[in-house]
Order: structure tokens, then sequence, then C-alpha cells
């Protein structure tokens, strides 16, 4: 988001937006229209409204009253009525953003998005060709931004990758061609991802990170017998490259194959990192011998009083069920930020091990002590929470929040997972005054905005208010897929069925999901398209079995 013009400063922020009328200003006050700060204010009072249009208009004035080469209103103009979907205002406030920035590259992918949104494509293949031959790297990762995201229809930006494609547009690079497969395989263009993989291998023979997204290809294709030959075919090329090695276990990690996954990583030298991500793969696979000599293998180590090692060993000691072994490790770390965190550790295992009044005692031990930092003592409290809602004490629960708020009272964190206590319980109107308590603090708060947009839109039948609450949170974070999700399932709510697939698989684009997965298949359901949605139920089961959207839509729908 564009930074405001150094006179806009967030204390005069505060203080205009309740002198500002509730109503849209009348012709009569025309003059406000003139003033940078005033049309500033008033942009910004009706974006925290959630009316995207009226917002976007006040900030072209504002571009306008500021004159000069100042690019930043008129930039945040275009982008404001971009998402609010008004081409004709943001036609306006591109031409004068371009005016200003003639060169910028953000423009310019403003340009080629716009012009795929009114349907001109042809204007747009130009744009994006332009970007992609810009001599900076960033030209051709803002053409895939706008492929990705700009058409209201997922089959245009199909189409265009392929005239792109068939034009020889894509950069002589590794990396751009590689960002144009995945983004091809998170389109779902199946043949077009294995045309630019057969390209890859035809410009970069024996490049390790072609057989990684082949084999990323072939288990979205659901051939997962291929994608374990793909990458068997590349694994000896990993063993001296830390950052390819931690890329092919996550693919065998997605494949379900825990134990392929750590077989990678133990190839090579290792690092504190490593052993971490090796342990918590053997935990996952309940693979108690490996993980038990990975153990032997850092204790050989024991006497470094290193206190990232010895906590390290407290987390692999839990993973093996070794409690006592693990407060023990726990209790020999030094001081510093390593140790708070293993004060926190124990607290935990002691709950596992059935001792609870001594856990909640040791957290409530760290929630006092004022030697220790805030965060610390905030850390203490939600996991307080946490543990208490395990036990399924909600009351306790409550207690554990209420007496952090007591020292920290608007702290958002302890709101928010408060908020989500109440959800829980089914108290909407708890959960939604928590929320709005965060953003009476924090505004522009991302997270709580969207948070209780989507709470409203999922729960209540306040969509509008839902609305402009999710709109609030795009002009924050345009390209985040959960507020693109929560978008996607107001408007389903509202019963724009067919604009909130466009988001919805928009936002399955950018994050492969469950929930995302399981909010496509009820509105494909819905729409009758009932084999492609069992399709995207199938995807949710297989990301997250458990996912609470997930159960909802399969009972809702009787799929």
């Amino acid at each position: 988001m564009p930074a405001f013009p150094n006179s806009v400063r967030r204390i005069a922020l505060s203080c205009l937006l309740l002198a500002l009328p509730l109503a849209p200003v009348a012709a009569a006050d025309a003059p406000l229209r003139e003033d940078v700060l005033g049309a500033t204010m008033a942009g910004e009072f009706a974006l925290q409204a959630g009316r995207l249009d009226e917002a976007a208009g006040w900030y072209l004035d504002a571009a306008r009253a500021a004159g000069g080469d100042e690019a930043g209103l008129a930039e945040r103009a275009t982008r404001i009525a971009l998402l609010g979907k008004d081409d004709d205002l943001a036609a306006r406030a591109l031409a004068l953003w371009s005016a200003r920035a003639p060169d910028s590259l953000a423009m310019r992918a403003a340009e080629a998005t716009l012009a795929l949104r009114q349907g001109r494509e042809r204007v747009a293949l130009r744009r994006l060709r332009t970007l992609i031959a810009d001599p900076d790297p960033a030209g051709w990762r803002h053409a895939l931004s706008v492929i990705a995201t700009g058409p209201r229809d997922p089959a245009v930006s199909g189409r265009i990758m392929r005239r792109l494609l068939d034009a020889g547009a894509v950069p002589d690079e590794l990396q751009a061609w590689l960002a144009f497969g995945d983004l091809a395989q998170r389109l779902e263009q199946a043949e077009l991802a294995r045309e630019v993989v057969e390209r890859i291998v035809e410009l970069y023979p024996g490049e390790p990170r072609i057989g990684l997204l082949r084999a990323s290809l072939l288990r979205e294709a659901g051939d997962l017998e291929g994608a374990r030959e793909a990458l068997a075919g590349v694994e000896g090329a990993a063993s001296g490259a830390p950052e390819l090695r931690l890329a092919m276990a996550a693919e065998y990690d997605a494949l379900g194959d825990p134990l392929a996954a750590e077989r990678v990583l133990a190839q090579g030298p290792q690092d504190r990192r490593s052993y971490a991500l090796r342990a918590s793969l053997l935990a996952r696979a309940d693979d108690k011998t490996s993980l038990t000599a990975l153990y032997d293998e850092l204790r050989r180590d024991a006497a470094n009083p290193d206190p990232q090692q010895r906590l390290l060993l407290g987390q692999v000691a839990e993973f093996l069920d070794r409690h006592a072994e693990a407060l023990e490790w726990y209790g020999s770390v030094p001081g510093g930020e390593p140790r708070l965190q293993a004060r926190l550790r124990a607290a935990n295992v002691l709950h596992e091990l059935g001792q609870r009044e001594d856990a909640f005692a040791a957290l409530q031990r760290l929630q006092v002590d004022g030697s220790i930092d805030e965060d610390a003592r905030r850390a203490a409290y939600l996991l307080e929470g946490e543990l208490r809602a395990k036990d399924g004490d909600l009351d306790a629960e409550n207690d554990a929040y209420a007496r952090g708020l007591g020292d920290w009272p608007d702290e958002p964190s302890l709101l928010y997972a408060r908020a989500l206590m109440w959800e829980r319980r089914d108290d909407i109107a708890r959960a939604e005054a928590d929320l709005r308590r965060i953003l009476v603090a924090e505004p522009e708060n991302v997270a709580a905005l969207n948070a209780l947009g989507y709470t409203l839109a999922d729960r209540t039948d306040r969509y509008a208010e839902a609305l402009e609450l999710i709109d609030r949170a795009r002009v924050a974070e345009p390209g985040n897929a959960a507020i693109i999700d929560s978008y996607g399932w107001v408007l389903y709510r509202l019963g724009r069925t067919d604009e909130a697939l466009v988001e919805l698989r928009h936002a399955y684009t950018l994050q492969k999901d469950a929930e995302i997965a399981a909010h496509i298949a009820e509105v494909l359901w819905v729409l009758g398209r009932r084999d492609e949605a069992r399709r995207y139920f199938d995807d949710a089961r297989r990301l997250d079995p458990d996912n609470r959207s997930l159960r909802r839509a399969l009972e809702k729908t009787g799929a």
C-alpha cells in the first residue's frame, strides 16, 4: 500500500476522521475536493466504511489537488478502483498515475490489469510483453502477477499465457521459466505446464529444479508414482545444495512421504534447521527408531552449552515421549530467548505428563515475572489458554485471557485468541466484540478485519457489513489468498455465485488450502457442477481431512 504524502500525519488522520460527515460530501462542499489533506482524509474515511467507489474518487481528487510529480495518491486511487471493479474510475486514476510515473513497473502492470478487465486482450498482451522485456527482472514478475490475478475469468489467464509462450515472450532466464510453469500448474493449465517443462529441459538440460517442477505437476495430476520417479531422478543432485534439499523434501512431504523427505534432508552438511526439520518429519512418521538415532547423534555434542542445541534436544526428547529427559534439557538451557522458549515448552511437557497444576503454575510464574520481556509473558497467557482449551475447561480458558487482558487491555493477540474461543462456542456476539476492540485501537489490523468479515459472512446474515470489512482488508493486502477467499465467500453468501467462483479460484491459485477448496466445492455443488465439486472436496480431504469448513460443506451438500 503506497505511503501517504509527508504532510499527512496519523494524528491528523485520527482527528479528521471524527470530524468528517457520515454521508458523501455534497457538491456544495466541492472545496474539500481541492484540498490534498481534506480529500485524502475523506478517502480514508470512505475506505474505513468499506465504500471503495467513494474512496477511490476521493483519492483521485487528492491526487489532482497535489499536482506536481506526486504519484502515490493516483496509484492508491487506481488500486482501490480496481479492487472495487470500477473500471471507468480506474482508467481516470491510471491516466494520472501514468502521466506522473510513466516508467513505473507497477503502473504498467496496472495498465495491463485494466485492459484484461475490459476485455482488451491485445492491448493487455502488448503491455505484458513490454513488462517481460524490461531489463529489470521485477518486470516479468509483475507480468505473472497480472496474469494470475487480473482477469475475472481464469480461462483468460490460460489463454494469455498460451499466447505469450507461442510468441516466445518468456525471458531466457531459468527462474522466469520455472515461475511460468508453476503459474500454469496453479491455474490448472496442465497441457501448457507440460509444454513449459519440455521447453525448460531443452534450454537447461540436467537442471535438477526441472525434476522438482515435473514432480509437482505429476502430483497435482494425481500421478503419485510418476512424481516419486521424477524426484528420485534428481535426488542425487540435491546433496550439495541446501535450498534444493529443502524444496525436494517439501515435495516428498506433499506426497505424504515424510520419511523420504527426512532422507533427503539427511544428505550433505547438517545445521540446526535441518536437524529440527528432520526430527519433526520423523515424529510425524512415528519412526521412533530413526528418531532415536537422530537423538543419539545430537546428544554426542551434549557438552556444548549452546542454548539452541539444548532446546532442540528437549524438543526431540518430547517427540520420543521421553518427557523426563525433555524437562532436563529444557532446564539446562542457558539464559536469553531460548531460555524463555524452554520454559514455555517445559510447561507444555508437564501438561502432557498430566501434571496440569504444575504446568499452569509454571506458566503463571512466567506471566508475573517482571524480569522477562512482555512478549514472553503474553505467550504464557496464550499457551495457558490453549492448554485449558485442550482440557475442555472453557471457563479457565476465558479466565487466562481475561487475566492477560488485565495486564494489556487492548492487546490484539489476546483479544484475537479470545475471539476464536467465543467463535468455537458459537458465541458470535462476543467474538465480534473482541475483534471490534482490536479495530478500535488498530483500524487497519488486517487479520481482525478479515476475521470479523469472514465470521459475519459465515455465521450471520449481515453480508453487506461483512463485505465492507473484507473490502478494507483487500485494499491493505490485495494479494492475500485468505482475504480473497473471504471475499469470494461473502459474494457467495450474497447470491453472487458466479463472481464468487472466480474469486475463490483466484485464492486457490495463490494458495492450495483445504478451506478454500471446500468453499469452491460448495459453490460448484450449488451451481450443479457436482463432478467438479467432488474433485475439490477430494483436494480438501487430502490437504486437511479435519478442516471445519470442509466438514460443514460436506454436511450441507450431502456430498
